[in-house]
């Protein structure tokens, strides 16, 4: 007999991923009958043959139900194993451990919550319904056992079931690609530079899977740098895809415009460029570009509407702000952005920031400045482990809802020539 792609496809599922697979393609549902007494068992198989299940397996007791689902006891601890269960069909009244307490144990484990419990019982008492329905189980049936009934809540339990499994699954696929995603976001930003007269390091940290920060920097010849940070409008995966939008042209821009306000106004340009239609929310981005010339001791900047930048100058206690003097970018169609320019003489060191560093301490910006100038402010050489610890602590992640950025650029004197 010639195999088809078909016959193929299926073969690779059932032994490679060990699942069971009918002549249709679709997958069987396994059905777990946990019953003490022998007779119940076999009426619930007979009927479940006559409809075409044949897909189950059968266990004596709760303790034997809970091996088959890989819940032991080893050295006093638990272990927990992967199920294949789809369905369990749980007699209510069992010795050593009824059919409630075994409900309830399952329900521990968040692997197994949902697999759907049908009670099988005899009780007629509305409160042991009712105890067993808030123990997990979703449904019940009563003995004698009703053939129409019983099929008529396994096909809905298990349709239920299917649906949940496919929910899982997609969400498992989009948590995979937004991974897959953050490490191409990530393999964009640019490298630590380190050179005699100039220095400059980075740490970042999303606030999800992707973020909508950005930094970049690109040697421009001469010993002149174009240093990038900047802020888009909201999170997630629009502010993301936004993000990677500027990056893709972001060197071109920087490389053939050079000047701050040319850059920033190209930018804006290439931004509204994207003409989203309908769009419900106006998006924009905050930036920071400086040219920086080590020759020159020069750094020319445009900050569109960017939290301050901060530059210590030699031995200076508190830095030179390098605040916002023109409108984020993307607001409007064009943009007046008028550079500014500072000279040094002596080493020091820049630094420059998302809010998300700002919303790190409350109160209002000036008391944030604060803040993050006592942190940065001292020894212009970049200490990565003392900036992690204070600004990256991992224990604070799950409360933060802004990411968080730091650029560090350190200014040496260098050779002149």
């Amino acid at each position: 007999m010639k195999l088809t792609c078909y016959d193929y496809n299926i073969m690779y599922l059932q032994i490679t991923l060990n699942v069971d697979i009918n002549s249709c393609g679709v997958k069987l549902m396994r059905i777990l009958i946990v019953d003490d007494n022998p007779t119940n068992v076999i009426i619930i198989r007979e009927i479940l043959k006559k409809e075409n299940y044949r897909n189950f397996i059968t266990a004596s007791s709760a303790k034997e139900m809970l091996d088959l689902l890989g819940i032991s006891a080893v050295s006093g601890e638990v272990k927990v194993q992967s199920s294949e269960i789809d369905l369990i069909l749980l007699d209510m009244m069992m010795p050593e451990m009824d059919g409630i307490e075994a409900c309830r144990i399952v329900q521990q484990y968040e692997h197994l919550r949902d697999i759907p419990i049908i009670m099988v019982t005899a009780v007629g008492d509305s409160k042991k319904l009712a105890e067993a329905l808030d123990a997990g189980a979703v449904d019940y049936v009563t003995k004698p056992i009703n053939k129409v009934e019983l099929m008529a809540r396994i096909r809905l339990a298990l349709r239920l079931k299917q649906e949940k499994d496919w929910h899982k699954e997609r969400d498992q696929h989009i948590r995979d690609e937004l991974k897959l995603a953050a490490l191409v976001q990530n393999a964009v930003l640019s490298l630590p530079i380190v050179e005699e007269s100039f220095e400059i390091h980075a740490l970042f940290q999303p606030s999800f899977e992707l973020a909508g920060d950005l930094y970049a920097w690109y040697s421009l010849g001469d010993g002149r740098y174009g240093v990038i940070l900047l802020d888009m409008m909201g999170h997630g995966i629009s502010s993301s895809l936004f993000c990677m939008f500027i990056a893709s042209v972001l060197k071109d821009t920087v490389t053939t415009y050079v000047e701050p306000e040319k850059v920033i106004q190209e930018l804006n340009r290439r931004f509204n460029q994207l003409h989203i239609e309908e769009q419900l929310v106006q998006y924009y981005f905050t930036a920071i570009y400086l040219v920086i010339d080590t020759r020159l001791r020069r750094i020319d900047y445009v900050n569109a509407g960017h939290p301050p930048g901060l530059f210590f100058n030699g031995n200076a206690e508190k830095p030179i702000l390098l605040e916002s003097n023109c409108h984020p970018v993307g607001l409007f169609d064009r943009m007046d952005a008028q550079p500014q320019s500072i000279t040094y003489e002596e080493e020091g060191h820049l630094a420059l920031y998302t809010d998300g560093l700002l919303e790190l301490v409350g109160g209002e910006q000036e008391e944030q400045l604060d803040f993050l100038i006592g942190h940065l402010k001292g020894d212009h050489s970049w200490q990565e482990e003392s900036m992690r610890s204070a600004f990256f602590k991992e224990n604070i992640i799950k409360e933060r809802d802004d990411d968080k950025c730091l650029v560090w650029v350190s200014l040496m004197k260098g050779n002149d020539k």
